[in-house]
């Protein structure tokens, strides 16, 4: 069981800059590794674009991307000297444009009492630590909380949510071991709308060894939250493990067509060398990307800026 962490102050900007650096420190050190081959004084031929759409797409920043990067960076400067700054600069900026469109806040709605989310994800994905860490950002500003530990079979998960509920003063709706996790999400609505809550997070099972299974699970749970709210769930939020790489899109794809999401965190980016996913999964799905996880304190999830992402994958000072 990972453990809940305890509660730390937020920094100024400059403190989440310099985590966010460290956190891709892997990733843009791949990355910049890689450019520094290619780009040594030479003019942008077309084996020297080759050359960086390999790099791009062994980077995880996946075909179509390293396609459409290239591709415009061969409009502007093909035959042409280019230093090692200009094509980082150039490959930020372009970056930053694939990415600006998914960087959307999640932001509960004050019209609903509550706002439902719906927290799906493989196990292991960072589920309920994630939970733990939104459920305590929205208290720190002021916003009432609940959680629903609908995760029933694992009691590793529903312990974890305990503890985060208890350091953070935030209620817990948990039942038996194996008990229906529609029964048990039905019940959290009904308490959280009850008590006037604000929010209330909602934890699930992650066995996608069965995807028949967890699929009529999931549907099962968002169709009994329809019967206290026509509009629940509100969001349907994915959890990624950034360390898995490629294989994170497989993940979104098979939860989008179970369940439909609007949108997701994508963790443990800190862990990694595969930060260019980010990238790729905001050029195939356009799914709103709301925050990042970039360590294990809960101030290290943040909402998801396209310019800071961007300039520190490319190794670039903001």
């Amino acid at each position: 069981m990972d453990k809940a962490e305890e509660p730390v102050e937020e920094e100024e900007n400059g403190g989440w800059w310099s985590r966010l650096k460290q956190g891709l420190k892997r990733s843009s050190d791949r990355l910049g590794d890689g450019l520094k081959t290619i780009f040594v004084s030479r003019k942008l031929d077309q084996k020297t674009l080759d050359e960086l759409e390999e790099l791009l797409i062994t980077s995880d920043l996946g075909v179509e991307t390293a396609a459409r990067l290239t591709g415009e960076l061969a409009k502007q400067r093909l035959n042409q000297d280019v230093t090692l700054e200009e094509v980082k600069a150039f490959l930020a900026n372009a970056i930053e444009v694939i990415l600006d469109p998914v960087a959307q806040p999640l932001l509960p709605d004050q019209t609903r009492k509550p706002h439902v989310v719906l927290v799906v994800g493989v196990n292991g994905g960072g589920k309920t630590t994630t939970m733990g860490k939104l459920a305590r950002q929205w208290k720190n500003q002021g916003l009432s909380v609940m959680m629903a530990a609908g995760d029933t079979f694992r009691a590793a998960a529903v312990e974890q949510l305990q503890v985060w509920g208890q350091r953070l003063g935030v209620p817990v709706v948990s039942g038996a071991s194996g008990a229906d996790a529609a029964g048990l999400a039905y019940d959290a609505l009904l308490q959280a709308q009850q008590a006037g809550a604000d929010v209330l997070l909602v934890d699930t099972a992650g066995r996608l060894q069965n995807k028949a299974h967890l699929m009529e699970e999931l549907k099962k749970i968002q169709r009994v939250l329809t019967k206290l709210d026509a509009t629940a769930p509100q969001s349907t939020l994915l959890i990624l493990d950034g360390t898995t790489g490629q294989n994170a899109h497989s993940q979104v794809q098979t939860f989008q067509e179970m369940i439909g999401l609007t949108g997701l965190i994508i963790t443990k980016l800190d862990g990694t060398a595969r930060g260019g996913v980010v990238v790729s999964i905001a050029q195939k799905f356009g799914l709103p990307i709301h925050a990042i996880g970039v360590g294990e304190s809960a101030d290290d999830l943040r909402p998801f800026t396209a310019r800071d992402f961007a300039r520190n994958l490319l190794g670039l000072e903001s």
